[in-house]
């Protein structure tokens, strides 16, 4: 656990910014990094050091009069979580049950923490977690489950938090087939059993305003997203809209509805058609002026202030960005940038009531990154976590965003890391797609996999393919009913582009891949086996209709056509074997590592024991398998995640190695030629 804040007599710029920084000294930007020492080879990185993890594994959280930070962090393989008071004294630990999955948390006043837990259960041999909520109070120094007894499946989705802590509006659904019902729970009674408040056939999300009244109710009708809304408390709900999938005016993206207004803003598609922040009337459904808009990239989030009025906005290019919309928290902005170094990410994540405290994030797509506390009143940044305490950035190698063409014209934005001290000419090439796949992208943030690549020798390429997010919904559309097809279009493409242009060399190319990306690396190589030496899978799915299957178990109502449509397209008769990797297992004949964790709820372990046993059945050569006992889809312990990357650098030195040529002459044979144990 954290014992204190670490802090040290080093101030950077301290006359001209008026801010001081206590803690060890900070990388130079990225740009400059690179420049200086490309040239240079960096010393091999133990596998170690890119799985070991700070102490804080998610985001903290401070409490609102900045007096504690809330922290989670790692106790076998399950999360605990802890508190520290910021200006000293003993460290709370909170008490977790063994099996519980700490899920995220947060404070509901200055003395509650609010934390949910997810435990797995099987059900007809189905894995699912089941999620409930906890209140701890920092006074008596207990938890106490809210709704326990009640709930089946669905118990932790927050619509309303009061800001004094003295009570919440809880959404839980009884269980997986049944619309959720809003209870309201006093945090300040332990004996409070909760209220029903809200509960109606056919709605599937319940929105409240700022004082707690629910005046929002959302859910789909015959492929239709019907509204119900209300002005205040005293009114019954009314149906204010049937939106079709296709209406520009959908009003999900709901940022607050204030009190006693019908006014209330959302995330709309503005005249660039990327999403802008707007003014919506719920009860007449006008979309009114737009308060912010890129005319390049979506809005990806928004901040208001007590009132209700906008206060920053976030959006990604090729790197988050924060926009300050008060001049005086842009000031700091600059100046929090400036004291971290220009090449950084910087990020103010959270703030006091008061705004004497802010916790400050520093990151980039070169540095794992750290956390800090910013006070106010001296005008002190002070570093109390390192995100990857073991890995120096400066050994570190630079990622730099690209672009290219698909075959069809599409553009695509990709990131492309180079390893250090290697001309780039002819290098070995490693294609990472991202999971997801719809709605998720890749951007200049740090990763793990790419810089524990980069270091063995690799390049890396990250492309952003069709159906990608961020990137405008015409974009993410055109993933419609293309996985396994155009999408795997993109990847190629960027093999292609990668070897024009002389970075690449087109005879030592491989896949890697973990969720979505695992999937596409296998049918990678099935698919296209020309370009490919081989190709490795972290819980990658490999049979689709399986897949498809085990999701309804999962989704809402309202979801499951949606995902459906997404998966096979406008052609509700395509066949999904002929893109699923285990039923076009015989056709393979390059190397695969298949890697998957048997606690994973998300791409279940089935689909694993699926592809083993279809590759086995073909005798096909050259497969590599690792079962994670304790992982699910992603890692709980350092060690798991360890040998995921033991396994992966073992099979790509076999297999594509990065020395220019490899032994017995492999790097001189055509990908055609190889054969599958080669």
């Amino acid at each position: 656990m954290i014992d204190e804040l670490r802090k040290c007599a080093c101030w950077l710029a301290a006359a001209a910014l008026g801010l001081g920084v206590a803690g060890p000294a900070h990388s130079e930007p990225e740009a400059t990094v690179a420049a200086d020492t490309a040239a240079i080879s960096p010393p091999l990185i133990p596998t170690s050091a890119f799985a070991t993890r700070s102490e804080f594994n998610s985001l903290p959280q401070l409490s609102p009069n900045g007096e504690h930070i809330a922290f989670s962090t790692r106790a076998d393989r399950f999360n605990s979580l802890g508190i520290l008071p910021i200006d000293g004294g003993e460290q709370l630990d909170i008490p977790v049950e063994l099996g519980q999955e700490v899920q995220w948390y947060g404070w509901a006043g200055d003395r509650r923490l609010l934390w949910s837990s997810a435990v797995q259960v099987n059900l007809l041999g189905l894995p699912l977690r089941l999620n409930h909520l906890f209140v701890y109070d920092l006074e008596s120094h207990e938890s106490r489950e809210l709704g326990q007894g009640r709930l089946a499946a669905v118990g932790d989705q927050l619509i309303h938090v009061d800001p004094a802590g003295a009570f919440l509006l809880l959404s839980m659904q009884p269980d997986f087939g049944s619309e959720p019902e809003v209870w309201r729970f006093r945090l300040d009674d332990a004996t409070d059993q909760g209220q029903k408040i809200e509960g109606r056939r056919g709605v599937w999300q319940w929105i409240a305003d700022d004082t707690g009244v629910v005046r929002v109710g959302l859910g789909m009708e015959r492929r239709r997203l019907k509204v119900w809304y209300r002005t205040n408390a005293n009114e019954e709900f009314r149906v204010v809209a049937k939106l079709r999938g296709d209406d520009k005016d959908e009003i999900w993206a709901l940022a607050r509805l204030m009190s006693g207004s019908d006014d209330g803003l959302v995330l709309e598609p503005g005249s660039s058609g990327r999403l802008s922040l707007r003014r919506f009337n719920y009860a007449t459904r006008q979309v009114g002026e737009v308060l912010y808009e890129n005319p390049d990239w979506d809005l990806s989030a928004v901040e208001l202030d007590e009132a209700g009025e906008p206060l920053v906005v976030y959006y990604t290019d090729d790197r988050d960005r924060v926009i300050w919309l008060d001049a005086k928290m842009a000031r700091l902005q600059d100046r929090l940038q400036q004291a971290l170094g220009e090449g950084a990410s910087v990020h103010i994540a959270d703030r006091s009531r008061d705004g004497s405290r802010l916790l400050v994030a520093r990151n980039g797509a070169s540095d794992p990154g750290a956390w800090y506390i910013y006070t106010a009143a001296t005008r002190e940044l002070t570093e109390f976590a390192q995100l990857r305490p073991e890995l120096d950035p400066k050994e570190l190698a630079a990622v730099d965003p690209v672009s290219y063409t698909a075959r069809d014209g599409t553009a695509i934005r990709a990131y492309l890391t180079l390893p250090r001290g290697r001309e780039a000419r002819n290098l070995p090439l490693i294609v990472l797609p991202h999971g997801g796949p719809y709605g998720i992208r890749d951007k200049l943030e740090y990763s793990d996999e790419v810089q524990l690549l980069a270091n063995r020798g690799y390049a890396v390429l990250q492309p952003n393919f069709r159906g990608s997010g961020g990137f405008g919904d015409v974009f993410e559309d055109l993933g419609k009913g293309e996985i396994g097809r155009r999408m795997q279009d993109d990847l190629d493409d960027a093999v292609a582009w990668a070897t024009s242009e002389g970075i690449a060399d087109p005879l030592r190319v491989c896949l890697v891949g973990r969720s979505y990306g695992g999937y596409a690396a296998l049918w990678g190589v099935i698919r296209n086996p020309e370009r490919y030496r081989c190709a490795a899978s972290m819980a990658g799915v490999t049979e689709w209709d399986k897949q498809l299957a085990y999701d309804r178990s999962f989704l809402e109502r309202k979801d499951r056509r949606a995902w459906q449509d997404q998966v096979r397209g406008g052609d509700r008769k395509f066949d999904l074997d002929s893109v699923s990797p285990a039923r076009q297992a015989a056709r393979l004949n390059r190397p695969v590592l298949l890697v998957h964790g048997k606690l994973d709820a998300t791409v279940p372990f089935s689909q694993f024991e699926t592809m083993r046993r279809a590759i086995e059945r073909a005798r096909i050569p050259g497969a590599e398998f690792l079962v994670l006992e304790n992982a699910g889809h992603g890692f709980f312990t350092p060690e798991d995640e360890q040998a995921w990357y033991d396994a992966l650098v073992g099979f790509l030195a076999k297999h594509n190695p990065p020395d220019p040529v490899a032994p017995g002459g492999e790097a001189a044979q055509s990908p055609a030629s190889l054969t599958a144990s080669s």
